[in-house]
């Protein structure tokens, strides 16, 4: 069998939940046709003939130190691709990363979450799900970022779908810890923790069953077919890859096939973990430190949902296939989901999101609760996100082949018109939204100043966009004092940022 040794520096206390780790293993071998394949199994201390630096022994090392993570790589022969041995290492404070990502995303749900420090076993779940996954890369099995949009998101509140199929696929997905179940759905720990899932045991028999045929080519075809019958008989077992690709079919830390619908049930959570913070998180004599740091555990969580909503507008799908498959490898996301996905930002981040901060602890947390709503902000309003080139790019070309997809003009002038909605109504502007338009023209002039952007049509289409808001600025009326500068401070702010050397002039004159 494949044996992954614990490091004897391990605390005794997690090494049952490592070994098991190893262990959850042996399913997948089990479906691929190997019994007793893959066992943990504790260090020999008394053994003089073996050391852990031997390259002939897998271990998986403790590491004592403050970094948040673990990792699992592996040696291997180049030429047969052999894997040979592996050294997996976790960090002792892995533990303070999957403690707040536990509580953050599903304390409403799990009671055991509602505190600072967990009991032996709920943690020693958590470490148990970080080590199977890092084995999983030592096995030779890479991030699979699309597991989790095979599940539905009406099926992650669904316990006894959960209980038999799990929330993801794979374990090797990032997708954490269910954050779409609600306190009413008596979601248990079986739906809200990753495991060894059906795609998991399918990379296993494609890296581990023999085909028992010796010449290569023949070997590639064989598995080329095995591959495409596989996946038409069952598309859930799909590999979506590292993500990062603007399918937002494949993405790190999401959950569903529905970003927009997963991340609104998400902020349904988020909601009722930001009002608990406080009485989860007491510890004597502590001067809020760990009040802050859950507090902003939520932001980054609401970011990450914006960040995966935001991969749908101008996303495509991209399906790799073999010649004997039908169909594009590149498709656009439809129309509709890239409107609501648009609609999900108007909803949560282009309204001020008063849950985050109007909090009777906030000032006991930071003298200047607004920045952390600007950083909300910054995050969707950007070149990364929502003013991003490559995405008003694509969205044009996918257009131009058919042009029922959205067109880069209507998305921006949808976007907008949601942003700079009080324009033409002689509504007062409050902060908030002045600090979101003040950014959307900021952002906007970035993309339009920017040299590399000179010849696409996104630029053109933002400059149009911005001349626009510019002459309504000029006309604008209002009988708040605050929101009448407020215009003319952003037409004025558009006029410097299109031509600085006729501003400076202007005030040199």
């Amino acid at each position: 069998p494949i044996i992954y040794y614990i490091d004897p520096a391990t605390p005794k206390q997690w090494v049952p939940y490592l070994i098991a780790g190893v262990n959850d293993w042996n399913v997948a071998f089990e479906a691929a046709g190997w019994k007793n394949a893959i066992r943990g199994e504790e260090w020999p201390v008394d053994d003089p003939t073996m050391s852990l630096e031997d390259a002939r022994f897998s271990v998986i090392r403790y590491l004592a130190s403050p970094t948040q993570n673990a990792y699992g790589p592996n040696v291997h022969d180049p030429r047969s691709g052999e894997i040979i041995e592996s050294h997996v290492g976790w960090y002792h404070n892995v533990m303070s990363l999957v403690h707040d990502w536990y509580q953050i995303q599903v304390g409403p749900v799990d009671p055991r979450a509602r505190s600072i420090k967990y009991d032996e076993e709920l943690m020693g779940d958590l470490i148990r799900f970080v080590s199977s996954h890092e084995v999983g890369h030592t096995l030779g099995l890479r991030h699979n970022m699309g597991a989790s949009a095979q599940t539905p998101v009406e099926k992650l509140r669904d316990k006894e779908w959960l209980e038999e199929n799990g929330h993801t696929i794979s374990i090797m997905d990032y997708a954490r810890f269910n954050y779409v179940a609600q306190p009413e759905d008596n979601i248990g720990k079986s739906g809200l923790y990753p495991r060894i899932g059906e795609y998991d045991k399918w990379a296993i028999e494609f890296g581990y069953k023999p085909s028992y045929i010796d010449d290569v080519k023949e070997d590639h075809l064989y598995w080329n077919k095995v591959i495409i019958d596989r996946l038409e008989k069952n598309p859930r077992l799909w590999f979506g890859g590292e993500g990062g690709n603007s399918d937002p079919r494949s993405q790190t830390e999401d959950l569903g096939d529905d970003s927009v619908k997963a991340s609104d049930y998400g902020i349904m959570n988020l909601k009722r973990v930001v009002a608990a913070i406080p009485e989860w998180n007491a510890e004597e004599a502590d001067m809020y430190k760990n009040v802050k740091r859950m507090y902003e555990g939520v932001i980054s969580q609401f970011n990450r949902y914006s960040g995966h909503v935001g991969t749908n507008i101008g996303g495509r799908y991209v399906t790799q296939k073999s010649i004997e498959q039908p169909g594009p490898v590149y498709a656009p996301v439809p129309k509709e989901k890239q409107k609501a996905a648009l609609d999900y930002f108007n909803r949560n981040v282009f309204t001020r999101p008063s849950w985050l901060v109007d909090l009777p602890y906030i000032y006991n947390i930071t003298d200047q609760p607004d920045n952390y709503l600007h950083s909300v902000v910054n995050n969707v309003v950007s070149t990364s996100n929502l003013l991003n080139i490559a995405k008003l790019t694509r969205m044009g070309q996918f257009a131009q082949a058919d042009p029922s997809n959205y067109k880069p003009e209507e998305y921006l002038s949808d976007l907008t018109s949601m942003i700079f909605s009080e324009l033409d109504k002689r509504q007062a502007v409050d902060s908030y939204r002045r600090y979101l338009q003040r950014r959307f023209v900021s952002v906007a002039l970035t993309v339009v100043n920017n040299k590399d952007n000179a010849l696409t049509d996104g630029r053109a289409l933002i400059l149009a966009e911005l001349k626009n808001i510019e002459t309504r600025a000029r006309k604008a009326k209002s009988s708040d004092s605050v929101t009448k500068t407020h215009w003319q401070s952003i037409a004025q702010q558009i006029e410097e940022g299109l031509h600085p050397s006729a501003s400076i002039a202007g005030s040199n004159r």
